[in-house]
């Protein structure tokens, strides 16, 4: 009997990986896989998140779902490129298959890219995609203590998005804890306590990010 253990496959990935990067360096994209949980809010900080800065860059989103098109078609109506990625039962996106969704998006044009992983705070943590960052979302509807539970996806992310402030009045989540857990695990994480719904600290987020595409821009020039 042949086993195929992980490691390998993890290999495969991070060449696969390098590639990506490569091509998107190249190009002078700034990409960001954004990772969370079922329900923290990934698609909606997304959709406003577009909307700020849509005017500003031209953008692409990857897509990430197991079976369904409804987030796509959400961000679709933002007026920007969107790839659907259906995993049909896998609980993460890898290497391979951004590969193949970068094959049908306009990347001559673009300048921000969003990769939206499949719901989940384990097996996309593990995975490299390509991207320059890993941004995880922690909702405040989950429980203050998520970061010890998954400290991988922290340790893995440049910044993290505490979500859906405007529940703390509603909910036993601890902020003060949650921030002092991920300065345990990262002391460097960059966080951002804010409401997608409401708009509510968004305007930090999107500054972030666009340093993020200017450092991007410089070093495509002087690179």
């Amino acid at each position: 009997m042949e086993v195929i253990v992980a490691q390998p496959l993890l290999k495969a990935n991070e060449e696969l990986a390098r590639q990506n990067r490569n091509l998107l360096n190249r190009r002078g994209i700034t990409t960001v896989n954004l990772i969370s949980a079922p329900g923290a809010g990934k698609t909606t900080l997304l959709e406003n998140t577009i909307g700020a800065l849509k005017n500003m860059f031209s953008i692409g989103v990857v897509e990430g779902d197991i079976y369904t098109t409804f987030d796509s078609e959400r961000l679709a109506g933002q007026g920007v490129a969107v790839v659907q990625i259906n995993t049909y039962g896998g609980c993460h996106l890898d290497a391979q298959m951004v590969a193949q969704a970068l094959e049908r998006l306009p990347l001559d044009k673009l300048k921000l890219l969003f990769i939206e992983n499949v719901g989940n705070l384990v097996c996309p943590a593990e995975f490299d995609l390509g991207e320059n960052y890993k941004v995880a979302i922690l909702s405040v509807s989950e429980g203050s203590d998520k970061p010890k539970k998954y400290p991988l996806v922290f340790q893995e992310s440049e910044a993290v998005v505490l979500n859906k402030i405007d529940l703390l009045p509603y909910t036993d989540f601890d902020l003060a804890a949650a921030k002092e857990q991920l300065k345990e695990i990262k002391n460097n994480l960059v966080m951002f306590p804010l409401s997608a719904k409401t708009g509510e600290g968004m305007e930090a987020w999107v500054e972030w990010l666009k340093d993020k595409v200017s450092q991007t821009e410089k070093l495509s020039v002087t690179g």
